[in-house]
Order: structure tokens, then sequence, then C-alpha cells
């Protein structure tokens, strides 16, 4: 009887645990090393009874740290990289490189290529490969040096000659205890430096930022530290940035107590990709079901929130449902106006005219009324937004009231269609009027011509009434397809933000492709100018990721865009409504 109790309890724990238990960061992550992982710090002090029977502290380390080892010259994270994972350092030594950063090219970038004259462009009409995907073996790889500095058993890269490389750098020792990465995993931004393992044996444990986020949350010493680090090296340079603070000095008390009353709060889902996608897989596009509450119209708005990362959604009561007004990204502001009506009559209680809602997920920090009064001049709390803060629509006319009056009428449900299809992510999409699209594919022949005769599109998208989003790299705001790249491959260009791939690097993973919730980035298996597949040394067809690059070394621009004779393609920044709508005004 009792060994059948004993089952039950077990079955009864097992359903408790969160979904994301069935796949741990590491699979063969043992009872023994979570043992290990109890006898050092931070661990060492923290109260196992503090964790809920539900989210036990040894299951959380089970289930999503990972130890990992390291040898000397082996990247651990490169600067610009995006990651959701954090690092304590278990044993061994890293060293962060400060300054001068260290060449793209060693970390799997492209060379920062120069913009092609017009001998180039012309001479491209006649030296495209025939072949489809043709490559030859110079443009597959940068060097035979990067080559053999990548393990791909591993997914790993190492730094050749790194004694030589780190000796002309200012470089910051790292050793056992100590944390990083903790800020970029828990807000999703791009790392600020890169970080080598210097000595042989380094171990380091990682973490999931599901599994961060969970220690914190029952543990207040990790908790403190990390916030503590948020605000120093993070909170403080952005609210430093915010129009309405401006005025205070950084090293002044007033705005080192902003940053200490500023309130961090984060919504929504970290993997919001793959969901998307399976919704979208499941033919359900309508995502606001799952969007987490974060403001509701009609409720007493009690402060502002700043968009730190993500997005958000702005909508409001119409009819039996709601409607969305518009989307917000970072820097972004939502609570101002109300603030502002509530200085104008303190007598009233003002309830907020707006729902807000996290899309995928947000990063938000939140300002207590109290705090804003207190920091931002009498003069600007009033109804007009200052210049370079609106997130709101104005409450005093509806959104389509205000396109009209400016002669803009796009179709009634344009904002519901990009949010509910996430295209508010990017900052370079393509939309194809299909009403004025003959088909003629002149925009394909011209990507094709600029690619080597290897197009980098698909002409197929979701549509709404006569617009198309067509499957091609959009550059968006938040890359998730950056996230997870072992070899560097896919990175942002230092110059102009755009996300490209270098083929040289790229070891054909998928986990691009696999990432990207537009299907805007392909697998396609190379091969010779003579129509040849090149193949590895076991004899299987070699994978590269391919998607659009914007044409980043033509110096017109997009070609498809230039190509089409019927204006009838933009690429549109739809992370900005406007740039829509002024494109839409045209038609």
């Amino acid at each position: 009887m009792a060994e059948s109790n004993t089952s039950l309890a077990e079955l009864t724990r097992k359903a408790a645990k969160p979904d994301r238990w069935d796949d741990p960061l590491d699979p063969n992550m043992t009872d023994a090393d979570v043992d290990g992982l109890m006898a050092v710090e931070p661990f060492a002090s923290m109260d196992e009874k503090a964790f809920p029977s539900s989210m036990p502290l040894r299951e959380i380390l089970k289930a999503d740290t990972a130890i990992r080892k390291y040898e000397p010259g082996e990247i651990v994270v490169r600067r610009g990289d995006y990651g959701t994972s954090a690092y304590l350092v278990l044993g061994g030594e890293i060293e962060v490189v400060l300054k001068p950063h260290l060449d793209p090219r060693l970390l799997g970038r492209a060379a920062t290529g120069k913009k092609k004259g017009f001998a180039s462009r012309l001479a491209q009409l006649w030296s495209n490969n025939p072949e489809p995907e043709g490559w030859d073996e110079k443009s597959l790889r940068v060097s035979d040096k990067f080559q053999n500095s990548v393990n791909t058993d591993h997914n790993s890269v190492f730094l050749q000659d790194f004694p030589k490389i780190i000796s002309n750098t200012e470089t910051a020792a790292m050793t056992e205890g100590q944390m990083f990465g903790e800020i970029s995993a828990l807000s999703r931004m791009p790392r600020t430096a890169t970080v080598v393992a210097s000595k042989s044996g380094t171990r380091l444990l990682e973490f999931s930022w599901q599994g961060l986020r969970d220690l914190m949350k029952y543990d207040a010493a990790l908790k403190q530290q990390i916030d503590s680090n948020y605000r120093k090296y993070s909170l403080s340079s952005f609210l430093a940035k915010v129009p309405i603070f401006t005025h205070l000095e950084v090293n002044s008390p007033e705005f080192q107590t902003l940053c200490i009353e500023a309130q961090l709060q984060t919504f929504g889902d970290y993997g919001w990709s793959g969901e998307y996608k399976k919704l979208a897989t499941d033919g359900d596009p309508e995502t606001k079901a799952n969007e987490p509450l974060v403001v509701k119209e009609g409720e007493y708005c009690n402060g502002i929130y700043l968009v730190r990362a993500g997005f958000c959604r702005v909508s409001q009561k119409y009819g039996g449902g709601d409607r969305t007004l518009k989307y917000i990204g970072a820097g972004k502001i939502f609570g101002f106006e109300d603030i502002a009506r509530q200085q104008e009559n303190p007598e009233e209680d003002i309830d907020s005219l707006f729902t807000l809602r996290a899309m995928g997920y947000a990063d938000l920090i939140f300002i207590p009324t109290a705090t804003l009064v207190k920091y931002v001049p009498e003069g600007q709390l009033k109804a007009d937004l200052p210049d370079g803060i609106a997130g709101e629509a104005k409450p005093q006319k509806k959104m389509s009231d205000r396109l009209a009056e400016e002669g803009i009428h796009p179709p009634t449900n344009l904002m519901e269609f990009v949010a509910e299809q996430r295209f508010f992510n990017g900052t370079q999409s393509m939309v194809i009027d299909m009403d004025l699209c003959t088909r003629c594919d002149d925009c394909v022949r011209a990507c094709a011509s600029t690619h080597d005769g290897n197009p980098r599109f698909l002409r197929h998208g979701p549509m709404m009434d006569n617009l198309m989003v067509a499957n091609a790299c959009m550059h968006c705001v938040d890359p998730v397809c950056m996230i997870g790249c072992p070899t560097g491959a896919i990175h942002r260009t230092s110059h102009g933000g755009e996300v490209v791939i270098n083929p040289a690097s790229c070891i054909g993973c998928t986990i691009c492709a696999n990432n990207c919730p537009y299907d805007s980035i392909r697998m396609v298996e190379v091969r010779t100018n003579k129509g040849r597949f090149w193949v590895d040394d076991n004899q299987k067809p070699l994978l590269k990721a391919t998607k659009c690059d914007l044409c980043i070394e033509q110096t017109s621009g997009p070609a498809c865009q230039n190509a089409c004779p019927h204006d009838a393609l933009t690429r549109a920044d739809l992370s900005q409504e406007n740039s829509l709508i002024q494109w839409l005004k045209k038609r």
C-alpha cells in the first residue's frame, strides 16, 4: 500500500511540473551533478524550503541549467549576439574583451563590405552562376584558418592564436563564483562584449532565462544581486535617454533615486516565436487571448510604463470587443496622458483610456505617479506629450478619424492584421499591393541578378485584402533568428543594423530557420558552378541558410523595390505605423 502511495505522489509531483521541464537544457544532467551544484554558491546558501513543491530548487537546476566545458580560446558569447542564457563560472577562468573589439571575421561575421561600384553591378548581368544555388568554393568560407576553428561536433568556435589576439586588447578576467550575461538573458538585449575561455578545463554553468527567472523569484539574495546590476549597468543608461528625464544629471541624487524607485516588470514569454509559429500552423492567428494584460481600460491609472524591450498592443473598447489602435516598442511610453489628465483634475479619479497588453514578451519599467510628479517638471505634465515619447493614441480623436483628416484611408483592419501576424517586429517588411502587381516577376529577377543568380525571397505570404507581406527577411527589431547560432554566421551589420548571414561560417545547423517566425530563411543545398552538389567529409550535401540581405552591397538599395515597374512593392518599417500608412496614402 505504501508503495502505491509513493507512486501516486510521484505522479502528482510530475504532473505539477511546468511543460518546459519536458525539454531540459541538458538531458544528461544527473542528480549527482545537482548535488555538486548544491555545494557551491550561490546555491549552497539558498533555502530549499523557500521554493514551492511545484518548483523545487533541485528540479530547477536539473532542468534549466547545463554544465559546459571550455578550452583556451573557445568563444563563450560574442558581442552583438542575442542570447537567452546567463553563466556562472564554476572553475577555470574567462576573459571579457573590453576594447578594442575583436575583428568581426574572427567571430564568424562577414567583413564590412564596400558598396559595389557601377562596373561591379554591370558585371552581374553576365557573371551570375548558370546553376541554381551555384557557389564557388571561395564564397563558402572566409579562410581555412576560420574553417579549422569551428568544432562542428560541439557547435563551438575557437580563436586561433588566442594569446596573441588578446595581448593587444583590454580584458577583464572572471573566475570561480562570478556570473555574467544575466542582463542580456533577462531583457533579451544584444551581448555587449565577447567572452572567451582563457584556461584549460574552464567549467561554466549555463542558466536558461526561465531557470534564472525562477531562481530570482524564490531567492531574495540572488534577485537583489541581479536587480542591483541591472539598475547600475542597464536601467540608468536607458532612463538617461528618456526625454522627460534628460534634465536630470546622471550622477545626481535625484536621478539615482529615480532609478531606485523604478520598478522592473517582465510580461509574456521570451520564446514567443515558437508559440506563435504553433498558432499559425494550427490555423489560429488570434493571439490576443494569450497576451498578458498589463493595464486594463477603465481601471485606475497609477503610473506610466516605459517599454525597455519587446512590444505591446494598445487597444480600446469598440462595439462588443476592442480594436487595436497601435503597437508600441522600445523607447515608447504608455500612460503619460492619463497622468497628465490626473494632474489637471486632481479631485477626480482618472481611469485609463486604453488597454495595454504584452505581445510575445515585453520588458517594461513602471514609474509610479508620485515618482513622476517628483522628477518631471510641472510644465511637462500636460496633455500634449513631449516630442519623442508619444506612445498612445490621442484620447480626443480616434486613429481612424486622424487618418481620415490626413486623407489616408487604410483598410480598417490593417492594425489588427499587422498585430496578429506579429509584423510589428519588422523594420524592412516587403509589402506588395496585389491589385497593382501584374506578376511580371521583375522583383524576383532583380533579386536573383543581385545575388549571383539566386533569389532570396518568396513572393508569397499572409494577405489582408489587397496587401501581401512576402516571405522576405524583415530585419526585425527582435531578431529571434539570431538566438543560438553556434558560429555567429547570422548577425547584424555594424553600419546599418541589417540582419545578414555569412555563408563562410554557416554550418547548416538550421537553428536560424527554425527560429524565424515568418518563414523568411531558407536552407538550400549548395552546388558547384557546374551543378554538382558540394558535399562534406561524409559525402552529405552542404546546407547553407539564405535570406534577404536588403542588397547591402548595392548603393541603390533593395533591388526588388527598385525593379517594380508599377510601384506595387515597398519595404516598410512596420514597427512604425506611419511607414506603411504614408505609402498607402500615395496609392
